[in-house]
C-alpha cells in the first residue's frame, strides 16, 4: 500500500526542518543497472557481467553504480516528500557531501530517509539542505548518504 505524502507548500518548508520523511521501497533491477552502464559508458564487469560477478565478486552478483544510486535521490525525495507547492521550479544546486557506505546488489530494494536540515533565502528562492540516506532492504549500512542542496524558485 502506497501512502501519498502530505502536500507541502514552499511557505511550509521552515516548519518541517528536522522532520524525516521516508519514500516507498523501489527495486533496482539489472536492466536499470545495465541501461545506466550504457548511458554513462561505465561498463565495468561488476555492474553488467552477471555470471562473472556471481563467480568473482565478494557481493555474489552484480551491483548498481554508486552514481546510479545517487541519481535516484531526486525520485526518492519526490516519493517521500511530494512536490512542493508555490514554486515555479526546483533546481538541483549541488551536493555538499556524498558517501557510498555499502553496495546495492541487483534486485535489491532501496528507499530514502529524507530530513530537511535547513532552509535559507537565496536569490529569490529558498535553498533547502536535505540529508538523504538511501538504505537497502535488509542492509546493515546505508547505500548512499548525501547532503543535497535544492533551490525552490517562487
Amino acid at each position: 500500500m502506497t501512502v501519498e505524502p502530505a502536500p507541502l507548500d514552499i511557505s511550509d518548508l521552515q516548519s518541517v526542518v528536522g522532520t524525516e520523511r521516508v519514500s516507498p521501497w523501489r527495486e533496482i533491477r539489472q536492466e536499470v543497472i545495465s541501461a545506466f552502464a550504457e548511458i554513462t559508458d561505465d561498463r565495468q564487469w561488476i555492474h553488467i557481467d552477471v555470471e562473472r560477478a556471481r563467480r568473482e565478486s565478494s557481493h555474489g552478483g552484480t551491483i548498481a553504480h554508486g552514481f546510479l544510486t545517487l541519481s535516484l535521490i531526486s525520485r526518492l525525495l519526490r516519493d517521500a516528500v511530494g512536490s512542493i507547492g508555490g514554486t515555479r521550479m526546483a533546481i538541483n544546486y549541488g551536493l555538499n557531501k556524498v558517501r557510498f557506505p555499502s553496495p546495492v546488489p541487483a534486485g535489491a530494494r532501496v528507499r530514502a530517509r529524507c530530513t530537511l536540515q535547513q532552509v535559507d533565502p537565496v536569490d529569490g528562492a529558498l535553498q533547502a539542505t536535505w540529508l538523504v540516506v538511501v538504505e537497502r532492504d535488509g542492509g546493515a549500512k546505508p547505500c548512499c548518504v548525501a547532503e543535497w542542496l535544492v533551490r525552490y524558485v517562487r
